[in-house]
């Protein structure tokens, strides 16, 4: 099959970010990558266009690890607070998982946080203080405390009350006992 090399314009997932020379199929960058402005075929004058990209792309990427490392010092200092519905017993129904952190995030820190940099193990199932690791960057790890805390009010756990010392009786049983012959019949 035949390859050919083309620059790209934007980042293609799986392929490679901006202003990266790759060998693909040639049938893929003529019936796709090209027509959707992705990237353009390697000439002369799309060489010099190469410099130019590299530089907007470093600003860009330097940008965002700095605006992430802000965001990720901001976040590290703040208590996350989310209600759940429990049941008499205080046992959540349903689950705490990354997808309710981000919407929680949004709600009351007014930060818009994708779902899948939000680390979670597996989804909270219980409620208490949770730490949760937040990778908002390849470089950038920080993590935010959450509490997960009952919508509904608890009832109050009931008092025990205070034990009385059973009562024993004594009974007598005559004739109960049975005869070894008399168990095979009954």
């Amino acid at each position: 099959m035949p390859k050919t090399e083309v620059l790209l314009i934007q980042n293609v997932v799986g392929l490679g970010g901006e202003s990266d020379l790759v060998k693909i199929a040639s049938g893929y960058a003529r019936n796709f990558l090209i027509p959707q402005g992705l990237a353009v075929p390697v000439s002369q004058g799309n060489k010099r266009r190469i410099e130019a990209l590299r530089q907007r792309r470093a600003e860009r990427e330097a940008k965002e690890l700095s605006s992430m490392t802000e965001l990720g010092k901001s976040l590290s200092k703040v208590t996350l607070t989310i209600s759940v519905k429990t049941g008499d017993d205080g046992k959540m129904f349903g689950s705490v998982t990354s997808g309710s952190i981000a919407d929680a995030i949004k709600t009351q820190l007014d930060v818009a946080l994708d779902k899948r940099k939000i680390h979670l193990e597996k989804a909270i199932h219980a409620l208490g203080e949770y730490e949760v690791e937040l990778r908002l960057h390849p470089e950038v790890r920080s993590s935010i405390k959450l509490v997960v805390k009952s919508s509904n009010p608890l009832p109050p756990p009931p008092a025990e009350p205070v034990a009385e010392a059973p009562k024993t009786e004594k009974r007598s049983y005559k004739g109960a006992s049975r005869s070894a012959g008399d168990a095979k019949q009954g």
